[in-house]
């Protein structure tokens, strides 16, 4: 029989709800195989009513697992039921990867580091004149992202959401340098914005997306999205249009990727062009 310690050690997982189109299998096995470590990396799709029994499975080592990756719509219940957090965790109040470690459930998030070193990969110096922000939408996504933000020194970070009620409870949970608006503040803010990025829904594969004025942006403005299907959004096309700077999301998906997988399989693996290419072809041909 084998070590029990080697299996948990070797096998890890993404779970959410709906679980179908997750891409990190793809970028887990990719990493597995190019480093060549025996391993594995499942989808396993669980109903929120039924995660805690999974997260007490999970620490008892009934699932042979060594932790995992945890999307929608179970971080903030992932961040509640883990056995020890980090300060970054405990502000953002989600957990997106869980690790077993000396018998304890630990937790992290990794979303604010991937979408940094995203735009850091794609547009070296995209921070150097770091002072304005605005951030379209306050859902569970733009959280990791102020946070992010905040840290690398932006001064002003404007949320602009379509319930203003939202955005305001971000800026008081972020601090003094947020600040909340509604929809009809967008134009206002965006004046002279050194940063731009979009954390709602809105152009995901193909959905409809308002005209903004990212011609008033600063001419240095970089723009991004954290929707990456399309690669190119229409929030990017329209910057695009006005000659301004821009970063597709989904490099997010993969930086955010790596610190989980160091912790479950030992190796720190590299985001590098043929996984992302992997990942193109296969939003190509699973859209």
């Amino acid at each position: 029989m084998a070590d029990s310690r080697e299996t948990v050690n070797h096998h890890a997982f993404v779970v959410g709800f709906p679980i179908k189109h997750s891409r990190s299998p793809l970028i887990h096995g990719h990493w597995l195989k190019t480093l060549g470590i025996a391993g594995s990396y499942e989808k396993i799709e669980v109903a929120p009513e039924d995660f805690a029994g999974f997260v007490a499975n999970l620490k008892s080592g009934a699932l042979g697992l060594c932790g995992g990756n945890v999307t929608i719509p179970h971080k903030e219940s992932a961040f509640r039921l883990a056995d020890a957090t980090d300060a970054l965790t405990d502000e953002l109040g989600a957990a997106n990867t869980l690790w077993l470690e000396d018998g304890r459930l630990k937790a992290t998030n990794t979303d604010g580091l991937g979408f940094l070193a995203n735009l850091d990969d794609r547009r070296p110096g995209w921070d150097r004149d770091a002072k304005r922000a605005i951030v379209l939408g306050a859902g569970g996504a733009s959280r990791a992202i102020i946070q992010a933000l905040r840290e690398r020194g932006f001064q002003e970070i404007h949320v602009v959401n379509r319930s203003l009620d939202r955005a305001l409870e971000l800026a008081h949970r972020f601090g003094p340098r947020v600040h909340g608006h509604g929809m009809e503040a967008c134009a206002e803010v965006m004046q002279g914005a050194e940063f731009f990025v979009n954390t709602t829904s809105l152009g995901m594969a193909g959905s409809p997306a308002p005209t903004l004025p990212f011609r008033t942006l600063a001419p240095n403005a970089v723009v991004t999205d954290i929707v990456y299907v399309p690669l190119k959004t229409e929030f990017l096309a329209q910057a695009e249009w006005v000659g301004l700077a821009t970063v597709d999301g989904l490099g997010m998906l993969l930086h955010q990727a790596v610190p989980g997988f160091e912790k479950w399989f030992g190796q720190r693996p590299v985001v590098d062009q043929s996984l992302r290419e992997l990942i193109i072809a296969d939003l190509k041909e699973h859209p």
